[in-house]
């Protein structure tokens, strides 16, 4: 892997770059994060992570985010049932 400096990141991560971003030694180990839902699955019908969307999962998770935090639509969809 590459290292980038964390401004250069483009917002359309390319695998590599996506466990780059977020400290993952390998790709299997950010494959691992995905299956267990810490970072998002690739935007639909891309092979290509969104910066943000990993950042609002990793600040979840870490708890900087509450539900407060949360759109609408995350809201809906975590209280759909």
């Amino acid at each position: 892997m590459t290292t980038l400096p964390i401004g250069l990141f483009p917002r359309g991560l390319t695998r590599d770059q996506a466990a780059e971003y977020v400290g993952c030694e390998t790709v299997a180990a950010f494959d691992s994060w995905v299956r267990k839902g810490i970072v998002p699955p690739p935007i639909q019908g891309t092979n290509r992570w969104d910066r943000k969307a990993i950042d609002r999962a990793l600040d979840r998770r870490s708890g900087l985010l509450d539900s407060a935090d949360q759109s609408f639509e995350e809201w809906a969809a975590s209280h759909a049932g």
